[in-house]
């Protein structure tokens, strides 16, 4: 069966999604992709956020790690150089919103998208041995300017200058995640990779020390300046899609580390998420639950379907046989979940929105999500190929 689903999902990917989005989503006038495709099959004229060109350069480059056989270099190079000539401010961090004919409008600082600036351009280091020292170069100034002018004193960054709280956890989430991508490459070198590294570590250590509350092992969104939980209600929420993804996140750097608190707390991030962030009668993981895990927003959105998936994949691959048909079955679920998004919509489209009521909300597919899609087959696509993912692959066996 999982087999199957992944089949399934690369046909999907390399015949309709990838193809799909360059033929309506790539603006051939202008540059970069659209915000998001109609449910016509047309690249809307939305304003484009800072974070979704450069999802797209990691896009691309993932589909060429996977073995598609399309344009895809070519198209990570150009979207590349769109988000430079459009997103670049004088200050060297990347702006936060443009039209789509390539002017600034706002050119706010926002963590999350230099995060997204980071992972692309640490994918175009990874694919492209003649712009690899340019990447690194320019990933270098980037990081220069996030330390030199946003650098918390704990750990971590500011979000604001001056600082403002609250401060986020889920920046910092694609941070590490971004570090851990540098890390992933086997074609920089030792050198290229320390600082990210380093990075890395500090990041999942300022998530074990802040982020993860001590009596119940849930994982906080929002931070006064010291790193405290926000007062009031805003620091009660918890969002299942992310512990999947800090699941998953911490699982890749205990295998680098030997970290086994990093283990123990995955661990427990993902049985919260799963126990109390999925709808059993729809079968998917809703956006929000408080910090003693009662329902808060019981809206579903796709992505937090791949990394449930994501999750699924790191517990199989870091707990003993005996939890393994535990952790199947929850694969299987997240997959059933992600591909409802996948049906009933136009090839190589999705839907976005799952409400409580069971019906899904009718809107054009946001580009940001093709990010999560390509992740989630990509970690599906390498986990049947290895060793715990052959035996695993057993369990599919009929007896």
């Amino acid at each position: 069966m999982i087999v199957d689903h992944l089949n399934k999902l690369r046909a999907w990917l390399f015949d309709d999604a990838l193809p799909l989005w360059l033929k309506a989503g790539e603006d051939a006038a202008n540059g970069g992709f659209a915000e998001t495709i109609t449910l016509d099959c047309e690249g809307s004229a939305d304003n484009r956020r800072g974070r979704v060109n450069p999802r797209m350069v990691f896009v691309y480059c993932e589909a060429g790690r996977l073995g598609w056989q399309g344009p895809w270099m070519d198209v990570a190079l150009r979207t590349q150089a769109y988000v430079e000539r459009v997103y670049a401010t004088p200050d060297g961090y990347i702006g936060a919103l443009a039209t789509p004919d390539g002017q600034l409008l706002d050119t706010a600082f926002d963590l999350y998208n230099q995060a997204f600036a980071l992972l692309a351009l640490s994918s175009i280091a990874d694919v492209n041995s003649e712009k690899r020292e340019e990447a690194c170069t320019k990933a270098a100034a980037l990081l220069g300017v996030l330390k030199s002018r946003f650098k918390h004193p704990v750990a971590g960054f500011q979000e604001a200058e001056p600082p403002r709280a609250p401060l986020g956890a889920n920046p910092h989430m694609h941070l590490f995640e971004m570090c851990l991508e540098w890390e992933r490459s086997e074609t920089l070198s030792a050198e290229q990779k320390a600082v990210w590294a380093a990075l890395a570590d500090e990041l999942g250590g300022l998530c074990l020390k802040h982020f993860i509350c001590e009596k119940t092992g849930g994982l906080r969104e929002f931070f006064a300046l010291d790193w405290s939980p926000m007062p009031g209600d805003e620091g009660r929420a918890l969002e299942p899609g992310h512990h999947f993804e800090w699941a998953w996140l911490l699982s890749r750097w205990n295998k680098l580390r030997g970290d086994e608190r990093a283990k123990t707390v995955a661990a427990r991030l993902f049985e919260i998420a799963e126990t109390y962030g999925v709808d059993r009668e729809r079968g998917v993981a809703v956006m929000g639950i408080n910090d003693d895990f009662s329902m808060r927003d019981p809206l579903a959105r796709l992505w937090s379907q791949a990394e449930w998936l994501k999750g699924s994949i790191a517990m199989l691959e870091s707990t003993g046989e005996e939890e393994q048909s535990r952790f199947h079955a929850s694969m299987l679920n997240a997959l059933a979940a992600l591909v409802m998004f996948l049906n009933d919509v136009p090839a190589g489209l999705w839907k976005d929105k799952y409400l409580p009521d069971g019906t899904f909300v009718n809107e054009a597919a946001p580009a940001s999500s093709l990010y999560h899609i390509i992740s989630a087959i990509s970690e599906l696509d390498r986990f049947c190929k290895s060793d715990v993912g052959k035996r695993v692959l057993a369990l599919d066996t009929p007896q």
